[in-house]
């Protein structure tokens, strides 16, 4: 079991960022927010114990059982990926700008154009309205394409997030991969 980070440690990975898990080719390129203070320390996206991110992808079928986010690199092999809008470590979200999700977005669009994944799946849908001047998309697959790829927006699995509680919030993820399989 990994270690907790200390309050310190949590603190000091303010504006820290954390390596991309990507590669060409991918199914699916899911992208976060931004890191929490939790995954900066740790290194691993969505580390923070009770963010259903990991519990999403298993109930959905992406991942054959409940990976760790110490586990994140063996999603490659499942050909899927994680990266983020903003890229900089912050307790809260809300702790960024506009203009760092607007920038972010513009790199975001970069890699998915460099990697090429199938679809891109947003994980919060007020990041990707601000992210990519969509201020009426909802959750779900999206119009717009980013050459190839196609892009659907999922909910925030934080588990601050009472909105999707968690079996809506796997029957939105399963959706996603039902598409992605080409599976309805």
């Amino acid at each position: 079991m990994p270690t907790r980070p200390t309050a310190a440690a949590l603190e000091a990975a303010r504006d820290r960022t954390i390596p991309d898990v990507i590669g060409e080719g991918l199914s699916v390129l899911f992208s976060g927010i931004n890191p929490g203070l939790w995954s900066a320390a740790t290194g691993h996206h969505f580390a923070r114990p009770g963010n259903r991110f990991w519990p999403a992808l298993e109930a959905s079928g992406f991942t054959p059982r409940r990976l760790r986010p110490e586990e994140q690199d063996q999603l490659l092999a499942l050909g899927l990926g994680i990266t983020n809008v903003a890229p900089r470590a912050t307790a809260r979200a809300d702790e960024l700008s506009r203009d760092e999700l607007v920038a972010g977005g513009a790199e975001l669009v970069a890699k998915v154009h460099r990697y090429r994944p199938r679809w891109l799946a947003v994980v919060g849908i007020t990041a990707f309205r601000a992210a990519f001047a969509e201020p009426r998309a909802g959750v779900g697959p999206q119009p717009t394409t980013l050459g190839d790829t196609r892009i659907w927006v999922l909910p925030n699995p934080s588990g601050l997030n009472a909105h999707w509680p968690a079996p809506a919030l796997a029957e939105e993820f399963g959706r996603l991969r039902a598409a992605s399989t080409g599976r309805s």
